[in-house]
């Protein structure tokens, strides 16, 4: 084992001790230790300690010249309607041509739900209870009817998670997907470090390894392979999501317009944040480039900054869904515009150098994430889309209260009372648009309003909307 070569580049590195133990391993550990040693790269891990590790503290975020970003308001809220028509034929047009694959980030489990199972696998529907998985399944499937043209899904997961997804999929026979069609990766890995820059034991056998954050999806979209799959299948624009939002418009024809039409590199949805303190993060705009700013970086008083007919000026929050261009991925994930890490200080449970184990009580070490957002300011004429939040966005994050499974169920309730009364049916509702019981549009009866509305007008006599009733 001393003779290995990661041993020794490691111990060239200055990163020896992580095989200071490797005598009293059995030989299981051992081949968990080497690994390990594997995922890590050791001359970047030295970049990260010269040029965030060793300043004192994290940097603080620079908010200087900071204005709000400008987006592409909808028709109703005074957007050009001639224009949102445009795109939605360029994106329809797109679609058809096979150009735009789904790619959802789903490394989370369902700790905080009280779930234990990755996060996709958590139930969702008002009726049936199917999973996010499932939902997001039926709309692939639904749009790639819609445009004769089945769609890619590329599904990221993460080390925890990734045999227990792929089992969830295969149980469930891809949920009427071609398997071909479904590409599976993990997402990548990054060892903690102390503050002196040494990497960081969990275990004797074990190196302190956390997920590179969801910015890392683009290195991992290059390294699995799924770049150069685009490539061969025609495959130009990837649409990002997080795969804790069952009511994500993931293919939706005027965003993908948009992002053609204004020939941009990176695309995003806003909406309207509902309150000055929403905790989502901010479109800005500094020196010239799009940027998002965390609410937790951005002061108070400029949260409440208003306009001059009272409205909020920092008023678009970002959603985490995204259009990427497949080779602009591929220059972010490689090269000198390569994606930066960020710094967390955290507490980290680990060995010290006698091997005994430490679990502290304040920030020990440093953990390594890059955020999917800093790609925007390298992007080429990035464009921001205004949504409406009740047709895009309802997340499942909290087992209570705000973005729980009840806020998120009612949501999707009611937006099928919308498209329902829409076009034609009488679904008593309250004043929030709640009806009085449970029922359910299946995606492949309509996963928007347009192929919901196809859908209706197909059918005669049109089915009855009743309590427990499923449209499919």
């Amino acid at each position: 084992m001393a003779t290995h070569p990661l041993v020794a580049a490691f111990q060239q590195a200055g990163q020896g001790h992580v095989f200071a133990h490797v005598e009293a391993l059995n030989s299981a550990q051992q081949a968990e230790l080497l690994a390990d040693a594997g995922e890590v790269d050791l001359a970047e891990i030295a970049e990260l300690n010269r040029t965030l590790v060793q300043k004192s503290a994290a940097a603080g975020v620079d908010l200087s010249d900071l204005s709000p970003a400008p987006y592409e308001a909808l028709p109703k809220n005074g957007g050009n309607a001639a224009a949102w028509a445009e795109a939605k034929r360029l994106g329809e047009e797109a679609l058809r041509a096979g150009r735009v694959a789904a790619f959802v980030v789903a490394g989370g489990q369902g700790t905080r739900l009280g779930y234990d199972g990755p996060k996709g696998t958590y139930p969702v529907t008002p009726v049936l209870k199917k999973s996010l998985f499932q939902v997001f399944a039926e709309k692939i499937r639904g749009a790639g009817a819609r445009y004769g043209k089945p769609l890619h899904w590329f599904i990221m997961t993460s080390h925890i998670n990734h045999a227990a997804t792929e089992a969830f999929f295969k149980e469930n026979k891809f949920f009427g997907l071609a398997e071909s069609h479904v590409h599976f990766f993990r997402q990548g890995r990054m060892p903690a470090v102390g503050f002196d820059g040494k990497i960081l034991l969990e275990e004797k056998h074990r190196i302190a390894m956390s997920p590179d954050g969801h910015g890392g999806s683009l290195r991992a979209l290059q390294r699995s392979g799924a770049v150069d799959l685009m490539q061969r299948e025609g495959i130009d624009i990837l649409s990002y999501f997080q795969v804790d939002n069952p009511l994500v418009r993931f293919i939706d024809p005027a965003f993908v317009g948009w992002h053609l039409k204004t020939r941009s590199e990176m695309s995003s949805k806003m909406v309207p944040k509902a309150y000055a303190g929403e905790k989502v993060g901010h479109f800005c705009t500094q020196r010239g480039q799009t940027v998002v700013i965390e609410y937790s970086d951005l002061p108070k008083a400029m949260q409440e900054e208003t306009d001059a007919s009272g409205k909020l000026r920092f008023v678009a929050g970002s959603i985490a869904i995204h259009l990427l261009d497949r080779e602009f991925i591929r220059r972010m994930a490689t090269g000198a515009d390569a994606l930066p890490f960020h710094r967390a200080d955290k507490k980290i449970p680990c060995l010290d150098a006698a091997g005994n184990a430490v679990k502290p009580e304040k920030a020990n070490g440093v953990k390594f994430e890059m955020f999917v957002f800093d790609a925007l300011p390298f992007a080429k004429h990035p464009v921001i889309i205004e949504t409406d939040r009740a047709d895009d966005f309802s997340p499942v994050k909290n087992a209570e209260g705000v973005d729980s499974p009840k806020t998120c169920a009612e949501d999707q309730l009611r937006q099928f009372v919308r498209w329902a009364n829409g076009n034609g049916a009488a679904v008593a509702a309250d004043a929030t648009g709640l009806p009085p019981f449970a029922f359910e549009v299946s995606p492949l009866f309509g996963y928007d309003e347009d192929s919901f509305a196809v859908s209706w007008a197909a059918r005669s006599p049109k089915p009855a909307i009743t309590a427990g009733a499923v449209l499919t």
